[in-house]
């Protein structure tokens, strides 16, 4: 007589179980981000590692590089000068005596990591490129030099030199003119002839005009000694002013950026002015408050110094890559969820480091790997797209804890509190599987094809210990599924629905009684999808969502007439279902209160 009622409990308690336990929420979790990694793939952006979609809709603060990634990428060599101070302009270049354009031509050419395929200028990095291209173009004679020895450029030295010997013996340098200048005792006048080093106040004077136009300079000198640091005694060729004008897209996606929240920081190479010149123009500096640091600034703070200045940065210029990972530390030990972009190998430490590494497609393998996701278009706009994607998928995932809970949270109740008024199993073991298959597999497909709005870049970003239950979602799961059980337990034991109950068709009430718990099931998942009163608020938009529960409709109607006696069900009037689907749509009206009462006391959402 007691193996009965152990059965009897055991399964009651394994009901339980399967219905206070949310199971679905780690694969519906996979589903929504595999989901929206195709859509971001059509965006430009390929993503690596699938938290990392999630993570970027929460960063707080953004570290990003300039050349390609707020530019276009493809420098240029706008002007030159002479160490008199004298400027061409691009027409300009080659005209005039041709000894100083074969000095500058050769000077480039053999101290250089870029090569000439035909008419193009490839390898190297962009600078060497839009360098050596500029040389080719000047239609000077080139002396026939064989290189001896060189020093690869650095972002520690920022400079790079190269050995020759042939028709002429030399040492050609380039690189940043405050390394350089102070090494240049001569300089090469208009005619290629060497003179005092007179024309340095003049030539200052221009640079500071030309870096803030956003003008990056480069400076070229040769050296008749052997290449031994440090350099002394050198000959000025010339200044480079290289211009790498912003994409179209920057300034949009900045703001739109800045907008949701994010501080914005970019870090380059250039000095100071250029930096700041190309700050101002992307939106990224707007007040006198915005810190623009350098390297050595960086470097003779503290670290409690840097967190405390680190909300007002803005630019570091003359960066070095261990720059990248200190300000990655300091960010997140002040409790920020940090984003970084970077190409190279020496990026990869920081990538790594951050919460989200955005990695250029055109970079190198090594940063490719060491990223979270990959900007394919090495476009800024298209991380403004994938944070878009991350807080769509964040808030995708919060309301399908919104509907799965309400749900779990109405089952339970019914289940617990059934035995107690007289309804042994309110839900059997079948209907339970299929229960479980609408709010988890259904549902999370249902919920996953949400469309990424440009309005969550309005809202501020999430912190990093914000739990994923707010007091928003625990008012609605505690009102859909109190509300939920409460109609469930009045359905079955009320007199109003005493005709249910009928002895000649026992197994009428309880059809009746799955009708309405699989349409409550169903109403609440269109009250979970927005915090909005219109529920029908950009429905259209999520096709997915619309053929889902038409879907889960169709086969619940299919269930109830002919499910028999595995669904334990019979055929119902079509009044009698119609009524129960009347009764499970008053959970609207209900969450709909409660949302214009929440909205309006604090404004919430998810």
């Amino acid at each position: 007589a007691l193996l009965p009622h152990v059965i009897k409990a055991s399964t009651l308690a394994v009901s339980v179980i399967v219905m206070a336990v949310p199971e679905g929420l780690p694969m519906m979790i996979t589903v929504v981000l595999s989901a929206n990694m195709k859509r971001m793939l059509r965006d430009s952006v390929l993503v690596r590692r699938l938290v990392g979609i999630e993570t970027a809709g929460s960063l707080n603060i953004l570290f990003t590089d300039k050349t390609g990634t707020l530019t276009q990428g493809r420098l240029e060599v706008t002007h030159f000068i002479n160490g008199q101070g004298k400027t061409y302009g691009k027409k300009d270049a080659g005209k005039g005596s041709k000894r100083l354009w074969e000095i500058l031509r050769a000077a480039i050419s053999y101290n250089s990591a870029a090569y000439m395929d035909g008419n193009r200028a490839v390898g190297g990095n962009a600078t060497d490129r839009a360098a050596l291209a500029f040389a080719s173009g000047l239609g000077a004679h080139m002396p026939m030099l064989e290189k001896v020895k060189s020093i690869p450029f650095s972002s520690d030295k920022k400079y790079m030199a190269t050995a020759v010997t042939g028709e002429i013996s030399a040492v050609f340098i380039k690189g940043a003119p405050e390394k350089l200048l102070p090494a240049c005792t001569k300089a090469y006048n208009d005619q290629g002839e060497e003179c005092p080093f007179t024309g340095r106040a003049a030539l200052a004077e221009i640079a500071r005009k030309l870096e803030g136009q956003a003008i990056r300079l480069i400076a070229v000198a040769v050296s008749g000694g052997a290449l031994t640091e440090p350099f002394a005694d050198l000959t000025f060729v010339g200044l480079l002013g290289l211009r790498d004008d912003l994409r179209k897209e920057t300034v949009t996606g900045v703001r739109e950026v800045q907008n949701a929240g994010i501080q914005t920081v970019m870090i380059t190479g250039d000095a100071p002015a250029t930096a700041l010149a190309i700050a101002k123009d992307a939106g990224l500096v707007n007040s006198t408050a915005d810190l623009v640091l350098t390297s050595e600034e960086l470097r003779l703070m503290s670290d409690d110094e840097l967190q405390k200045k680190l909300t007002l940065l803005r630019v570091v210029a003359r960066a070095l890559p261990a720059d990248k990972s200190r300000l990655v530390r300091a960010a997140q030990t002040k409790g920020l969820v940090v984003g970084m972009t970077g190409d190279g190998v020496n990026d990869a430490p920081a990538l790594k480091q951050a919460d989200v590494g955005f990695a250029m497609g055109s970079g190198t393998e090594v940063a490719k790997e060491a990223g979270d996701i990959v900007i394919l278009d090495d476009n800024f706009a298209s991380i403004a797209k994938a944070v878009c994607y991350g807080r769509t998928i964040f808030k995708s995932i919060r309301k399908f804890i919104i509907y799965q809970m309400s749900i779990c949270v109405c089952a339970l109740g019914v289940t617990v509190l059934g035995p107690f008024l007289g309804v042994d199993s309110p839900i059997t073991v079948i209907q339970m599987l299929w229960l479980n298959m609408v709010m988890d597999t259904l549902a999370g497909l249902a919920f996953s094809g949400e469309k990424a709005r440009k309005k969550y870049m309005r809202e501020p970003p999430k912190k990093r210990g914000e739990p994923m239950l707010n007091s928003y979602m625990k008012s609605q799961i505690a009102t859909g599924g109190v509300f939920g059980t409460f109609l469930c337990l009045f359905f079955l034991k009320s007199r109003l629905f005493a005709r249910f109950a009928d002895p000649e068709k026992p197994l009428y009430q309880m059809t009746a009684f799955f009708a309405l718990f699989m349409f409550l099931a169903i109403f609440m998942s269109f009250s979970a999808r927005t915090h909005r009163m219109n529920l029908l608020e950009y429905l259209a938009g999520n096709k997915p969502f619309i053929v889902i529960m038409g879907l889960v409709t169709a086969i619940q109607l299919f269930i109830l007439y002919f499910g028999g006696g595995i669904f334990r069900t019979v055929q119902m009037e079509p009044r009698d279902l119609i009524l129960c689907a009347a009764l499970a749509f008053t959970v609207i009206p209900v969450d709909l209160i409660r949302k214009a009462a929440v909205n309006k006391a604090v404004g919430a959402g998810i």
